[in-house]
């Protein structure tokens, strides 16, 4: 179905070029590129394509704003992010939609986005004002010893495409606040929600060339030379951890502040004396946030013998009474895919899985009809010899595995190269703190299952990463600290 009456003016309502030095313009070579509907597969928007001249332009237009953003009264800025957090919370409604037009997931979850990724602006324009540096005697009361922090300077920032608003706002909150200018590529599936941005922080007020925005299909090529390019500074990434990893590679060259959010494999551990409302709860905020398109979604059902048949039974039946559909939807719960190849790979994942001994509860089947639909699905019973037990869903999959022991519960846990989030729910206050500090994660969800808060910092260790984004950690990631030595 094609788009009509609200949705279609939504979508009309965004800029689709390149945004460079403030001005919007088209792709040098003249080319786009689709954006589809995933619930549909048809497509509602072409997009400016940039090549690697533009993305130099967008760099030249940030290093050329640099010096001048940097000597901005911190709470100038901070008071262009608080607009642009009220012009984001005013629009939300229609964010919303065209964030579910492009991503697929139902507008509940599109509107908790919105929500969500507006706090970061919120959180980082009282963080602006805050930066602040030290000053002390050294001991042998000679000197005076001074520190204070100062912009890292022009920024590299490449979101993904599950979550198109807030992987932007907690990158560009803290830089702005902390006086850095940008070059951001949102991804190819979904970049019509940062343009939509884009726009707003104009009107809330950012100067032209602080915020650069560059979509292409042609990300390593377009984004490699200004990686290697000696004026920029910092990359932020988000994304898969096998193209964090090349990412990493070639900032080495220039010595960059870098900081990755990369992939997850986030084990959710129920014990023998877990209260199971809550952690059936739990499950269901875990797992379907997002459709299972999040790199914090529950991977891996870690519960023991004693509950698990009760788990598995309870949460297929939560599961499985969700409602599929088209995000748009009045009372949608669970809507498509983003792609067909994400698709395709929970149907690999499903299938191995069940060859491999696991039962399925509920869902397991690819429903007929336009879209990249897949069934809210829970597998018992599943083995660690099934590749659902390394390797990552992104989907709409629950796989109970069983323990016997703590010890065991927390090997089966850190069996990964994944380090982001966990959860686990259990009623002892000791085991609670056994397991958190074994735990190889950056977060911890103790008996809830969502962690993201603006006010927190996210981010994860080993395979998942390094650096963090949000709470007071967050603009660090965009501070360099210099010292001086008074002499008197």
């Amino acid at each position: 179905m094609s788009l009509q009456g609200h949705e279609a003016e939504v979508v009309k309502g965004v800029s689709t070029g390149l945004f460079v030095g403030g001005q919007w313009r088209d792709a040098e070579s003249g080319a786009t590129f689709e954006v589809e509907d995933p619930s549909t597969g048809e497509t509602i928007a072409s997009v400016g394509d940039a090549s690697v001249a533009d993305g130099t332009a967008a760099l030249d237009a940030a290093v050329a704003k640099q010096e001048e953003w940097a000597k901005t009264p911190p709470r100038d800025r901070g008071e262009i992010l608080r607009k642009a957090f009220e012009l984001i919370t005013e629009r939300a409604d229609d964010l919303a939609l065209l964030m579910t037009l492009e991503m697929g997931k139902p507008l509940s979850e599109s509107k908790a986005e919105i929500a969500y990724g507006a706090e970061f602006f919120r959180w980082f324009s009282e963080e602006a004002v805050r930066i602040s540096g030290r000053y002390s005697v050294a001991p042998n009361g000679a000197t005076r010893l001074l520190t204070l922090k100062q912009p890292v300077g022009p920024c590299l920032m490449i979101t993904p495409w599950n979550f198109p608003l807030a992987m932007g706002t907690r990158k560009i909150g803290p830089a702005i606040a902390a006086g850095c200018t940008m070059v951001i590529k949102p991804a190819q599936l979904t970049p019509l929600t940062m343009l939509a941005l884009a726009d707003i922080l104009t009107e809330a007020g950012l100067p032209e060339g602080v915020l650069n925005v560059v979509t292409t299909t042609s990300t390593g090529k377009v984004m490699e030379p200004l990686i290697r390019d000696p004026r920029l500074r910092k990359l932020t990434f988000t994304g898969s951890t096998g193209v964090g990893r090349r990412l990493v590679e070639q900032s080495a060259e220039g010595l960059l502040r870098v900081s990755m959010e990369l992939g997850g494999n986030a084990p959710f551990l129920v014990f023998s004396d877990a209260d199971l409302d809550k952690a059936v709860d739990g499950a269901m905020l875990a797992k379907m946030r997002n459709v299972g398109e999040a790199c914090t979604a529950a991977n891996r059902f870690l519960v023991h013998d004693s509950v698990a048949d009760e788990f598995s039974t309870r949460l297929a039946e939560r599961m499985g009474a969700m409602t599929v559909g088209r995000g748009s939807a009045e009372g949608t719960e669970v809507g498509p895919l983003v792609e067909s190849a994400a698709r395709d790979k929970v149907v690999e994942l499903v299938s191995d899985a069940v060859d491999s001994g696991a039962k399925v509860l509920t869902g397991g089947e690819v429903p007929d009809g336009p879209g990249y639909f897949y069934p809210p699905t829970v597998l018992a019973d599943v083995t660690e010899s099934a590749k659902v037990y390394s390797e990552e869903i992104f989907g709409p999959v629950a796989p109970v595995f069983r323990f016997s022991s703590d010890d065991e519960a927390l090997r089966m846990a850190n069996d990964t190269e994944y380090g982001l989030v966990a959860y686990a729910f259990t009623q002892d206050l000791g085991r609670a703190v056994k397991v958190y500090e074994g735990l190889e994660t950056g977060m911890v969800g103790m008996n809830q299952g969502i962690v993201s808060n603006p006010a927190a910092p996210f981010g994860g260790v080993k395979a998942s990463g390094f650096g963090r984004e949000g709470g007071a950690e967050g603009i660090e990631e965009y501070l360099e600290t210099k010292y001086v030595g008074l002499a008197l």
